[in-house]
This record gives structure tokens, C-alpha cells and sequence, in this order.
């Protein structure tokens, strides 16, 4: 396959987004690995004439990212495009969650392609703890919380839904309600997902489902923030809890 002129990559914007940046393994590893270690990434974009310097650290941006962000008022939910134009200048292109390009007309104003009244309303107010297990692995199904059923960007008129990793990578899985377990589930794509994840039994993930109750829902593995590590610890804690119980038995 040939290698594009400009190559580029997209990242989902998740919670904790200011913070850094990671840049997807598979671009990171045929274009910028063997890059100068210390040498800046310098991003631009159509909002001015400015150019942003960010430093990498690994395959993470990390200082003057956040600086950029704000810059460019850049919110959950977003998408950005990096743009590759050579000796690590990249211009970066932001669409809101309408999925039309951002548009800025004054500095820290922004205006959406689409009208603000016909802007979907995005939820990212629910998280959940999902297990891999060798039976979900078998049969390709794994089932949300109960709860699941409060979270508006769900319904039952749903088909499919996105799995995103930390790297914002995804995968198109079918999505289901069980009448006889009251919870919706995902299937058809969580083994492919768990597979090229590298997933072992026992391993957890916590998502953050990010939608507005119309359009695919996303599915966002959580970067490390305190919501994710609470719910974490809430989990070894009811495990620690039954070890006890069992042993005074």
C-alpha cells in the first residue's frame, strides 16, 4: 500500500483530553519513531497564524497541548485531524460533535457548520466497568450494567455502537436489549474487539459512553481520571469483600 503524501490520524476527544494527547501506535510507528527525541511538534490550524509548539514525550503530547486546546476552545466530544506536512509540522483541523468542521471567525469565538439549534445535545455522564471473561470471549456478548438502561445516549431503537480504545481506535460492534435480562448488550464485534486489544481473561475496562440518543453511540475506554479509578476500587473492594465473607465461613 502506498504511503499517502500527508499522512494523518484522527482522535476522539475524551474526559481528561487536556492533559495530553496519544498518538495512535500504528502512525506513531511508520512516521514518527526514530524522530529527533526533543524535537517539538508544531501544529496549526485554520483558526490564525499562529504556530502552537508541543512537546512528545513517548507517544504522547503532553506540554503546550492544553495551551492549544483552549485556543482553539476544543471541548469533549470533539474530533481533531492531524495533518503530517513534513519535519513535524502538522495542521490540525477540529470538528465539533455534529461532525461539521469547526469554523472560527474571531479569536476564542467559534462558530459550527450546523445550526446550534440542530447540534445534537452529547451525554458523557455514564461509565461502566465491563469484565472480560472466557465466556464473553466464546460468545461474543458482553452484557452493560442494569443501570445502563438510565443512561440517555442508549435506547432500544439502537443497532450498533462504537468501542474506542485510548488510542481512539474503534470498532463497529452490534447492539442489543435482552427482554429476559433487562440490559443491553454488545455483540459481534467485542471478541474482535478483546483480540486486537490483546485482552486476557480478567482483564478490566472501564467505558464512558458518550452519545445523544440518535446518532452510534461511542463506547470510550476511560483514560486514567478519578471517576474510572473510583469505580476500579469499588470493584476490588466488593471482591475483597466476598474473599472475607468466604473465609469466615
Amino acid at each position: 500500500m502506498e504511503t499517502p503524501r500527508e499522512p494523518h490520524f484522527f482522535k476522539p476527544l475524551l474526559p481528561g483530553f487536556q492533559s495530553g494527547v496519544a498518538i495512535p501506535l500504528d502512525f506513531y510507528s511508520k512516521h514518527i519513531q526514530g524522530a529527533e527525541i526533543n524535537k517539538p511538534w508544531k501544529l496549526r490550524s485554520d483558526a490564525s497564524d499562529q504556530i502552537w509548539e508541543v512537546i512528545r514525550e513517548g507517544r504522547t503530547l503532553t506540554k503546550g497541548w492544553k495551551e492549544f486546546t483552549e485556543a482553539h476552545d476544543l471541548r469533549i466530544g470533539d474530533i481533531v485531524i492531524f495533518k503530517h506536512e513534513g519535519d513535524m509540522v502538522f495542521h490540525v483541523t477540529p470538528f465539533g460533535p455534529s461532525c461539521c468542521e469547526i469554523l472560527y471567525t474571531h479569536p476564542h469565538i467559534v462558530k459550527e457548520e450546523a445550526d446550534a439549534d440542530d447540534a445534537p445535545t452529547f451525554s458523557y455522564d455514564y461509565c461502566f466497568l465491563a469484565e472480560v471473561t472466557p465466556t464473553n470471549q466464546k460468545d461474543d456478548k458482553m452484557f452493560l450494567p442494569v443501570e445502563a438502561m438510565r443512561c440517555g445516549a442508549l435506547n432500544q431503537q439502537c443497532k450498533e455502537v462504537k468501542l474506542v480504545n485510548k488510542e481512539g481506535k474503534s470498532w463497529t460492534a452490534r447492539f442489543g436489549f435482552s427482554e429476559s435480562d433487562g440490559a443491553y448488550y454488545i455483540t459481534r464485534g467485542w471478541r474482535k474487539f478483546c483480540r486486537d486489544n490483546r485482552c486476557t481473561n480478567g482483564d478490566l475496562f472501564v467505558f464512558n459512553v458518550v452519545g445523544d440518543g440518535t446518532t452510534t453511540p461511542l463506547l470510550c475506554v476511560c483514560p486514567e481520571r478519578k471517576e474510572c479509578t473510583e469505580l476500579l476500587i469499588k470493584h476490588f473492594s466488593r471482591i475483597d469483600g466476598s474473599i472475607v465473607s468466604t473465609s469466615r465461613n
